[in-house]
Parts: C-alpha cells; structure tokens; sequence
C-alpha cells in the first residue's frame, strides 16, 4: 500500500513539475497592449486569450511553443524553455486583411474579415462593453451602438421584466439573436403597454452575463435569406469566452445621484482545459438593484377636480404623501446567471462544442397608488378592513404591488467536420422563457353584477356586497378577503435543429448550404380564480381558463449560397431560403450583396438587396387578455381577443399572415491608415403587412348610463371595445449608420483615441393608408338604431361608431417616432501606464409621441434633443487587481418634454396656461410622473449614476 501511494505521488509530483506558468504581454508595433490574441500551446487545444491589456496567461508542458495569432497580424512562434515570462511585440502582416476582427456572423459561406464582408458589420469587444459602466448587457449596447435602443418604461408591471429594445427603429420583433450563431429562444412576454415595442416580443438579452462575452458582431442588414424569420432589421451574434488559463471575479456596486436604486453584484468567470485538446470556460453572476423611486408631487386642487372631491379631502391625503404614495421608476431587481462554453478538438478536423445558460431573475415593481378618493371607503366599505383598522378614518388607500419571477435557459451541443474541403456544422439547440406573476397588496372589486353565472355558483351561493366583503347564504367561510393574487402568466420553449455545410471549390467560389427545423410552444397560464373573476385583482387581471392554452407549431426550412471573387477586389454573394410553417404556409426569400476594394484596399465599396419575411409570432397569433391601460387619464379594463378565437371570427378579424421586406444598403468603408478607419452605410427598408397591436375598435354602441335619471342615458359611447393583433400597415424606414475612429495618438507618456458613431433616420413612416380589417371599415355605416324602437341617428349613420381605425395617430407615433430621430456617440479613450480615462457623449435626437389622452388630435410631445456624458477611469493596481469607476450622466440630464400644435385649435390649448396644465395631467395621470409621460421617453429619468467595480484576475 505505501509503495502504491509512493508511486501515486511521484507520478503526481512528476506531472506538476513538467506544468510551467507562463505569462506575458502581447503589443502592436507602437507599444499599445493587443486584446483577443490567440495564444495557443502548439500541437494541442490548449490556449488562452490575452486580456484588455494584453496580459496572458498560459499553463504549458515544460519546453514547448507557443503560437500567437491575431487577424491582421503576421502569426508569431515562442519556446517557452527556460523562461516563465514570453513579450511579443506582433507586426502588421501585409499580406493579410487589414487590421479586423474575423466576423462570423453575414455569411452563410467563408468567414471573412469586418472590411472584406460586402455587409456592414458592427465587432464589440468585451472591453467596449464594460467600459460603459453599465450593469446589463442591453443598456451597455445603449451607449455603444447608436441604432440600437432600449430605455425602461416608466409604467411597469409585466414589461418590468425585461425592456423592450430595437435596431433601426424597427422593433425587437425584427431583430434575430443568436449566440454562437445559433439561435437565441424568444421571451414569453408580448409588450401591450401603450409604450414603444407595444405588440412587439424579443430575445431577453439582459439575462446574459456581460463576463461570459467575448465580443458582439452586430449585423446592420436584413438577413432572413441567410438565417429565417426575425431578421428584417438584423441580426447580433453574441461570442461566449473560450480562454481556459486564466479567471477574473470581478465585485461591483452602484447608485443614483439621489442615493437610491443602489446595485450589488459579483460575478466570476474561469476556464480550464479539459485532456488534450478540450476546454470549458463558466460565468456566474448574481446582482440585486433596490428601487430607484422618481414620482410627481401632486397638486390637491388638481386632484380634487380631477376625482371631483373637495380640495380638503385630497389635501388631507397629500399632506402626508406629497408624491400621493405613487412608486414608479426603475424596480427593484435581484438576478442569477450562469452560463458554460465548451468544446473538444478530437484531431484537427473534427469538434464537438456546447453551451448552456440559465438565468433567474425576480423583479418587484409597484401599480399606481390607489388613493382613498381614487378607491373609495364610502363605495367600498370593506377596505376599511382590508387596509385599516376597520374604521373610515383608518383607511388610507393602499399600493398594489407587482412581482414577477423569470426564468430563463438556452443550451446548444454540436459537431464540426472538415473533410475533403467541406465544412460542415450540425447542431441542437433548445430554449425556454418563463415568466410568472403575483399581485400583492390589491383587492378584487367586482360585484355581482361583474360575475358570470357560473362564476357566482363557484362562490358557493348568494350573497350581499361586494366579493372582499358579502355574505354567501350556502358557505360563509369560502371567501374571507384576498389581497394575494396569482394572475398566471406565459412561457415560450423551442427546439432548433441545423445543418449548415460549405465549401471553397475553387480560389473564386464558395458554396453554402444548410437547413434548420424548428418546434415552438407557447403557453398562457392560467391565474388563481380570484385574479380574473369579475373584474379581477385590481391593477393586473389574471389570465382566465378560457383564454389560457398551450399553443405549438414548426417550420422547416433550407438554404443555399454562393459567394464569388470576380477579381482579388470585387466579391458578389447570392443566397436564396425557402421557409414552410405549419400555421401560415410558405416563404421564399433571397439577397443579391457585393463588395469592391480599391486604392490598396484602403476604400471598400459595398451593397446588397434583399427580400425577408418575419413569421407572425405565437405571442401574437394567441394572446388574449384583460389588461389595466390608461383611458382618459384613469385606469380601465381593456380586452385583447386572439386571432383565431370565436370572438375573431364573430368580429370578423383575419387571421395573421406572415410579414414581408425589402431590403436596400449601400455604403463604403474607408482604411487610410492602421489608425484611421471609417464606414458610412445608407440603408432602406420596407415592410409589408406589419403586424402591428390595434388600438381599441367599439364593435356595438350603447347608452353610457343604464338608468333613465342620469343625465348621460341619452348619450351613447363604443360599446364591446376589442384589441387584437392585425397585418394593420406598410412600412418604410432609411436612414444612415457611420462609424469613425482614430487610434494611437501619441501625448505625453500615452495614447489617445478618439470614436464618433451615428445613426440618423431619414424617414419612418406608414407607407399608404392603414389596412383595417373589412369589419372595422364598415362600423357606423348601418342605419340600424342602436335600442330597438329607436330612431336611426345621423343620416342613417351612427356617429358612436364610425371612423374607427385600428391604427390611429398614438399607434402611429409609438411606432416611428419613439425612438430617437438620430442618435450620435463621441468617444475618447486616452490609456498612459497604468491607467485608463474615458469620456463618452451620447446624444439623443428627438422623440415624439401623440398621446390618446389629449383632449385634441393636434397636440404632440416632443421630447427634446439632450446629451448625456459619462466618465470614466480604469486603475491597474498590480498585474492582477484593477479599480474601476464610471460616472453616467455626469451632469444628471433628464429628460425634457414640450407640448406642440400642429392645427390651430391646439396651439389655442397651448396658448392658455390652465388648458395646457390639464393635457400635462392628462399624459402624466395627473402629475404622478415626474420627468416622463406614461408613453416613455428616450432615455433614462434615473439621472446621475456613480459605478465602481473591483476585478482579480487569477
């Protein structure tokens, strides 16, 4: 026994003395650190990649070499005998593409470089990520790339979650996600707010750890003939970290000028190699972010008037809660992400690779408060109970509360072979969105009135009151006043299987082909009967049995692609997809793109013109819901019926088919120097049968009061009011992207660089008029009466009902002037020994929204132009530990607003003090929003935000 512990310690001992640390720095010819080399122990997978600073670290056999690779740069060889320490300082090579990343993402054939793609290409490093100071990975995405925007709503509930984002103004719907290439599952959340993204659903990118990046290729171009639906806008390809020798933890903290919304978190990130020619590199990251609270402080004449009570009452109220107790802002927020990237090299033509994420998050955000004159004692006795001591005086209003738990997962395992020339790639990939919701602090105010028949038998008997507060003859015990509710919620699953193969068959030309299946399910989840009997829990109804379900398709499709060098400067790539659904039928699609060099190829003319398509969503084919939405300044229960449901067909709205484009981008790109690059792109796009969230159609008219008193029983308003999902529109927006920098300047004892982005919209609008289902066009043009023995109204027209439109001026606006008009980052980074200063200016063009609270069609909010500035400053203590700290919004810039007219009854409204101060309450429910309007805004309203994060490397 003892000489076989010997031996096991001599062999273990033997094996550890031949393993040798080796470190070092890799620089360009000016010195300036290189981030992303390759560095590889040759003759094996074992490798690692050098840092930010172009540090790495290498565990390798005694003796043995290693090889430094970079694009653009000529490969270097090393022996590391005898040495702990290897500095390479690595050349242009001239023979190579000019210095670019390789990109993957655009072609469907070879790789190439960013300058040789005949496609607009965006490469983020990971260190462009983190220099923003931004704590998710969208919001760094913000301020790093000008046509992509997100920005956090000011009204919440569900869409708290995750923020709607957009490229090119197009929509989250319209902008496919992969990582690693491969597809990225969608969320189970379809947006209804009122809000930019209404109607829209996308990937959740925030849920990725920024840690686990190693670079985004951003592809500003459609792309649906090279990867499917989804990708009219583009496509963003997110690159996981393969290093294997070395790890950070990286621990960071935030919070708001106003010393709220405080933020914690700590993430870690390794690799190792796994046997010979294997590695694994994971990241955890768990973060929390308490709520940053930025409500209007309210006027109690205002409020007396708005809610007809007397001033005494709403001051009384507000002496003690000048905000009214409203929480809005930016919820609070606590996330758990993990993710793996693995692969094995069996020889040097075959690979398995795989990796997997699971994501967690929770999110409490708050409904509006629901002031003691908003929700009334006198007409609600039993709040007294619910919500005080059982006495008039006691009851004080109450907040209803929202939280929602997230989950979230995507895994990939696939295999590469190179054989005979033919590459071939074949892969598994499934995904899945959760995301389930729970009221707190809330009430279901319905009566009896409110319930079905078979609602009331659930209680058990008749009764008096209301349901938080009757009495059931049959079984007193069966309700006893709940105010925790479980409303359901949704959840989204797919599975993607793909082949892709090809080919260089000659010098000259490439060949692609490849096919993709794919199954999805989407499911609504029913709420506890609490939340949607009746009325429903207050703030955010449940989702009821009957418009609950799990709903599934798939679809198959296939491509093929050609890419052809007509002269060593002048490349031509076609691809052609054909796409078969179960639910909607076929699509065929196809791209035309070129790219010419000239001038040494420092200058790149390029171009391409495309057909896409993006398939309705399931989200869109069978949501169906009550939601609270704001109407007339006050909070009403809306219904969404789906597209193949009774109450569709009885309303004669169609069924969705699939959307339709046309793309068009030309540009250039410009090389003059190692240091000095430019790109400029002009692009058009238009779509065709936009699915667009209608806004509510009155299918029948009634009287606004039952009773013969009332002085509103001879006026009538839209009765059985509908939203649904409809091919509502036609499309057309262009605009141009450019991307400058200069790099390497040399000041002092350092360099400088300085970048300057933008993109500028030129148009984005609806192109021709809006395609209203037949139903909604003939409305108000039947004589019919509205009550039997009525006389016909209006020249055998019913004014109630006519007119009416599923996309009016406030869809209109929330869909092409939401988003910044134009949007412009300038940059500069100046790096001096041990030390990084960085200051970024991003400027946010106009915003425009047509609320449908105005009293007048004519009035518009315009959010103005506004920049905002962030600093920043990195600190290399040692080799290992480095101090960052970021300030965002150094001059805390908010968002500013003005009202404007656009007809002369609305520049009457303007001109008058009180009527103007009454549209503002209208578009902010009666001031309770502070900076913004409940329709959004296009940036933050947090203001000042101090970041500082702590990384060991090890």
């Amino acid at each position: 026994m003892k000489k076989i512990a010997l031996l096991l310690f001599l062999f273990t001992a033997s094996f550890a003395f031949a393993q040798n640390d080796i470190s070092g720095k890799v620089t360009d010819d000016s010195g300036a650190g290189l981030s992303g080399v390759n560095v590889k122990e040759k003759g094996t997978n074992n490798g690692s990649i050098s840092d930010f600073d172009g540090i790495f670290k290498i565990k390798v056999k005694d003796g043995a070499t290693l090889v430094f690779s970079y694009v653009g740069f000529s490969k270097i060889e090393k022996s590391t005998a005898g040495v702990s320490k290897v500095d390479v300082t690595m050349s242009a090579d001239k023979n190579d593409t000019q210095l670019d990343d390789i990109v993957v993402v655009g072609s469907r054939t070879a790789a190439r470089s960013n300058t040789t793609s005949a496609l607009p290409v965006d490469v983020l490093s990971a260190k462009d990520l983190q220099s923003t100071g931004q704590s998710t990975f969208d919001k760094a995405l913000q301020y790093r790339v000008p046509s992509f925007n997100t920005v956090q709503t000011p009204v919440n509930d569900a869409t708290s979650l995750l923020d709607p984002y957009e490229i090119r103004n197009m929509g989250p719907s319209r902008t496919l996600i992969l990582i690693n290439g491969k597809r990225k599952n969608m969320s189970s959340l379809v947006y209804t707010q009122t809000s930019p993204g209404r109607g829209e659903t996308g990937a959740d990118i925030s849920a990725i750890p920024q840690d686990a990046i190693e670079r985004v290729e951003i592809l500003r171009d459609g792309a649906s003939a090279q990867y499917g639906s989804d990708a009219i806008a583009g496509v963003m390809n997110i690159i996981l970290k393969k290093n294997t020798n070395y790890g950070s933890t990286t621990v960071r903290t935030g919070i708001t000028g106003k010393g709220d919304g405080q933020m914690i978190g700590v993430s870690l990130n390794n690799g190792s190699t796994v046997g010979e020619r294997g590695f694994v590199n994971y990241t955890a990251d768990f973060s929390k972010t308490a709520l940053a609270n930025r409500p209007g402080i309210l006027n109690a004449a205002d409020e007396a008037s708005y809610w007809g009570v007397p001033v005494a009452t709403t001051a009384a109220f507000l002496k003690d809660r000048p905000d009214g107790g409203n929480v809005n802002g930016a919820p609070e927020t606590a996330a758990a992400k993990f993710l793996v990237n693995g692969g094995t090299n069996y020889n040097d033509e075959t690979q398995l690779y795989y990796n997997a994420a699971y994501v967690y998050k929770k999110v409490n955000s708050f409904a509006n408060y629901r002031a003691p004159y908003w929700r009334s004692a006198s007409d609600m006795p039993y709040l007294a109970s619910l919500y005080g001591n059982g006495t008039a005086a006691s009851y004080q209003g109450y907040v209803p509360t929202f939280i929602g738990d997230l989950n979230d997962y995507n895994a990939t395992i696939g295999y590469k072979s190179k054989k005979n020339g033919w590459n071939t790639d074949v892969s598994f990939t499934t995904g899945g969105n959760s995301q389930i919701y729970t009221v707190e602090n809330s009430q279901n105010r319905s009566q009896f009135k409110d319930l079905t028949a078979s609602q009331l038998s659930s209680y058990g008997g008749l009764g008096t009151n209301s349901l938080n507060g009757f009495v059931f003859a049959n079984n007193p015990s069966k309700y006893t006043g709940q105010t925790t509710f479980k409303p359901g919620g949704t959840s989204f699953t797919h599975y993607v299987g793909n082949i892709d193969i090809n080919k260089n068959l000659t010098d000259k030309l490439s060949f692609g082909i490849g096919s993709e299946f794919r199954t999805e399910t989407f499911e609504i989840l029913v709420g506890d009967f609490q939340s949607y009997a009746g009325k429903g829990a207050d703030s955010f109804q449940g989702n009821t049995p009957e418009n609950s379900g799990k709903f599934n398709r798939y679809n198959i499709g296939g491509y093929v692609s050609l890419s052809y060098d007509v002269t060593k400067d002048f490349l031509v790539e076609g691809t052609g997809r054909v796409e078969n659904y179960s639910d909607f039928g076929s699509a065929s699609v196809g791209k035309l793109s070129a790219r010419y060099k000239t001038l040494d190829d420092k200058l790149t003319f390029r171009g391409s013109i495309s057909t896409g398509f993006r398939a309705p969503s399931l989200h869109q084919i069978y949501t169906e819901k009550s939601q609270s939405t704001f109407s007339g300044g006050a909070i009403a229960v809306t219904g969404i019926i789906n597209n193949v449901s009774n109450a569709a067909r009885t309303n004669g709205v169609p069924q969705l088919s699939a959307e339709k484009s046309t793309n068009l981008t030309l540009g250039f790109g410009l090389k003059a120097s190692k240091n000095f690059s430019l790109t400029l792109d002009y692009y058009r796009i238009g779509v065709k049968d936009r699915i667009v969230l209608g806004n509510l159609v009155a299918f029948e008219a009634g009287r606004k009061s039952e009773d013969p008193l009332n002085a509103d029983y001879n006026k009538y308003e839209g009765k059985n009011s509908k939203a649904f999902f409809v091919n509502g529109v036609n499309s057309i927006t262009s605009g141009i992207d450019f991307v400058a920098s200069y790099r390497n300047i040399g000041i002092g004892s350092g360099k400088l660089a300085f970048n300057f982005a933008g993109n500028y919209t030129i148009e984005n609008k609806i192109d021709g008029a809006v395609n209203n289902p037949q139903s909604v066009k003939n409305l108000g043009t039947t004589a019919a009466p509205i009550f039997s023995g009525q006389t016909a109204l209006t020249s055998g027209q019913n004014p109630v009902l006519k007119d009416q439109t599923v996309f009016n001026q406030t869809q209109d606006y929330l869909m092409f002037s939401s988003r910044p008009k134009f949007k412009f980052i300038t940059g500069a980074e100046y790096e001096m020994k041990d030390f990084l200063f960085t200051i970024n200016n991003t400027t946010f063009g106009p915003t425009k929204f047509k609320q449908a609270d105005f009293s007048d069609t004519g009035l518009t909010t315009e959010f103005l132009t506004a920049q905002v500035t962030d600093l920043g400053v990195v600190f290399d203590a040692t080799e290992k530990f480095s101090i960052a700290f970021n300030i965002n919004n150094v001059f805390n810039v908010k968002p500013k607003y003005k009202i404007t007219a656009d007809t002369a009854s609305a520049q009457a409204i303007i001109n008058n003090p009180a009527l103007l101060k009454n549209e503002i309450s209208n578009i902010t429910f009666n001031g309770r929003y502070d900076t913004v309007t409940y329709d959004g805004s296009h940036f933050s309203q947090l203001g000042t935000m101090f970041n500082l994060s702590l990384n060991y490397k090890f």
